[in-house]
């Protein structure tokens, strides 16, 4: 084969084991970090912040105030002195708002511009990835950060729980009592629909880390949009946009402690989050794309 021949020849595909390499190596790399560890570290912090209080407040034997009908936080905080596995419901009712959000918006507005900021993302094109193949992985792994930072958050949560507090049948918000496996069972599905909801975010921050090189400029504008999404949705004036703000419907996941499960919410919060994946991945794949990579 000539030299023109072999220059015009395309080039290899990367097999699927290459793939699954590459997306193993960007999680070793985003959880060895210190940034990763520290931002997991105050996520696992803030359960056993949450149920030491609730401890010492009811040490004298008085009940926890607050908790209104319609089961948000509030509603699951007073129900943890009777049973420490609503220590789980209350701490993910807790971060879902700043600290989960705000620990996605990190990593995801990292992972393009950070690799742009260290001058290594060049390299990683070099190889045979592609555009497409390393945006992909990249959000994979912000995905696959989504799901570890809700379990650190819920096994935090079951551990302390289950030190300071009894366990038991569960009483769901509707007033009925199921037992405690099937009180595990849906702390379990609603830690999946807590990363479920941060999938939203998770694309933005991707979006946003495709338009700088600075993965610092990347991770503040991400965080600073969620704080002013939250502000958004707190305006009256702004109901008709609130329910495609993707923190809308965050809370919805206290649905899946009514019995029946009351799912209307629930599936409008995944279409919310579906839209912002479409929206956004979409925007980050064709600014990557075609961006011009100098660094």
């Amino acid at each position: 084969m000539s030299q023109a021949e072999a220059q015009a020849a395309p080039a290899p595909r990367p097999s699927p084991l290459w793939t699954l390499g590459l997306f193993r190596s960007e999680l070793t790399t985003t959880f060895r970090r210190w940034r990763t560890l520290a931002l997991l570290a105050v996520l696992a912090g803030v359960p056993i912040l949450i149920g030491v209080a609730v401890k010492i407040e009811t040490s004298d034997g008085s009940a926890l105030g607050g908790g209104g009908p319609e089961g948000g936080g509030p509603a699951f905080i007073a129900q943890i002195t009777n049973n420490g596995l609503f220590l789980v419901f209350t701490s993910l009712a807790a971060t879902l708002p700043f600290f989960l959000p705000m620990s996605v918006g990190v990593v995801a507005g990292d992972a393009v511009a950070g690799e742009a900021n260290a001058g290594t993302l060049r390299y990683l094109l070099v190889a045979p990835a592609g555009r497409t193949r390393l945006l992909l992985t990249k959000y994979a792994t912000t995905m696959t950060f989504c799901l570890v930072a809700t379990v650190v958050v819920a096994v935090s949560a079951l551990a302390t729980g289950a030190i300071l507090f009894p366990l038991g049948d569960v009483v769901t918000i509707s007033g009925t009592t199921i037992g405690f496996g099937e009180g595990l069972w849906r702390a379990f599905l609603i830690a999946l629909a807590v990363a479920a909801s941060l999938t939203g975010i998770a694309a933005l921050g991707l979006f946003v880390s495709t338009l700088t090189n600075s993965g610092i400029a990347a991770m503040a504008t991400t965080v600073g949009l969620l704080i002013t999404i939250q502000i958004l949705d707190q305006i009256p004036q702004l109901h008709a946009l609130q329910p495609y703000f993707f923190s809308h419907h965050w809370l919805s996941f206290a649905d899946l402690m009514r019995e029946p499960v009351y799912w209307d919410d629930l599936v409008k919060n995944l279409e919310v989050q579906a839209l912002y994946v479409a929206v956004f991945g979409s925007a980050a794949w064709a600014r990557f794309t075609a961006k011009d990579i100098t660094t």
